[in-house]
């Protein structure tokens, strides 16, 4: 199939597009390189360099491309940078997501056209009294990102009736893995990594408890290429449903590199849900996926690819 993926030079789509085309699909990838990295584009992909804020440039490239699958990753994803200056991620994460999806209407095609949608099940469901969530817990974000992450599932939605294709959207957890950028602002297992690499304290904001639901990049990978087949109109979490706190991961990491310093705590920052975890039974039911790659071997995994 010939799919287009945004994003595609970033961390997770990456990893995405190397899974298609390890099963002999055409990949096409968009990505602007303000956070992704050329280095990480498959060279058997066809790249072009758009933003898609640009709509003329997406319609440029789907009316040449003609894509049958669309994975949709393209988006500013930092939960404290949406918060001091929504208006760049409310501009990528809702406009954009429009601009993609009015061009896969008007110049997708083939019968098994599809959208897939990497959404945030980190973000969009807040602080619930229910842990770990699923599918059916009330969204209620604490950041413009969560916001712009629940506005573009309604626009897929939206246009999916509109022009009549399938979509698959996936609620994703803290997603980690080679590639996670140890110099971003989000990503804490890439950036801690990469500090104590370097010999620094990384901060932990609050003290410790704060927790998340972390799964390897190459589960995310394969649960992308099952939903080429799996999955229609559906809206589902990806995780283990396991709260991981900073201290754990701090612990973890320190424990493989032999690192004997101690975190620096700062305050909690605002906007940042305190806990969360996502159940995937829906995804075991739908895709017939679970993870498989446990948090001690993922982190050593992705240390090894840490350089400083």
């Amino acid at each position: 199939m010939k799919i287009i993926i945004t994003g595609g030079a970033g961390f997770i789509a990456s990893h995405v597009a190397d899974s298609y085309i390890a099963q002999g699909h055409n990949v096409v990838v968009i990505d602007n390189l303000l956070t992704g990295f050329k280095k990480n584009v498959n060279p058997k992909a066809t790249f072009y360099e758009a933003d898609i804020r640009d709509y003329a440039a997406m319609e440029k490239i789907f009316k040449k491309e003609r894509p049958e699958v669309v994975n949709h990753h393209a988006a500013i994803a930092e939960v404290v940078k949406s918060l001091r200056d929504p208006i760049p991620t409310l501009q990528v994460n809702v406009l954009g997501t429009t601009n993609v999806l009015l061009a896969f209407g008007q110049y997708g095609k083939g019968k098994q056209k599809k959208f897939i949608f990497s959404s945030t099940g980190g973000a969009i469901y807040g602080e619930p009294k229910k842990i770990p969530a699923d599918e059916s817990t009330d969204t209620a974000s604490l950041s413009p990102y969560g916001l712009s992450k629940l506005l573009g599932e309604e626009i897929i939605k939206f246009y999916a009736r509109q022009y009549d294709f399938p979509y698959l959207i996936f609620r994703y957890p803290n997603v980690y893995g080679p590639r996670q950028n140890p110099k971003g602002e989000a990503g804490v297992i890439a950036i801690f990594g990469g500090l104590m690499k370097s010999g620094k304290q990384p901060t932990i904001f609050g003290d410790g408890t704060k927790a998340r639901d972390y799964t390897f990049v190459h589960d995310i990978a394969r649960a992308n290429s099952i939903a080429l087949k799996k999955g229609k109109g559906q809206i589902l979490n990806l995780g283990w449903g396991k709260r991981i706190t900073d201290q754990m991961i701090f612990d973890e990491i320190a424990a493989n590199l032999h690192y004997s310093k101690k975190p620096i705590f700062a305050p909690y920052r605002k906007g940042e849900v305190y806990q969360i975890a996502i159940k995937a039974d829906k995804a075991k039911k739908i895709l017939g996926w679970k993870p498989s790659v446990k948090l001690t071997e993922g982190i050593k995994r992705t240390l090894d690819t840490i350089q400083i």
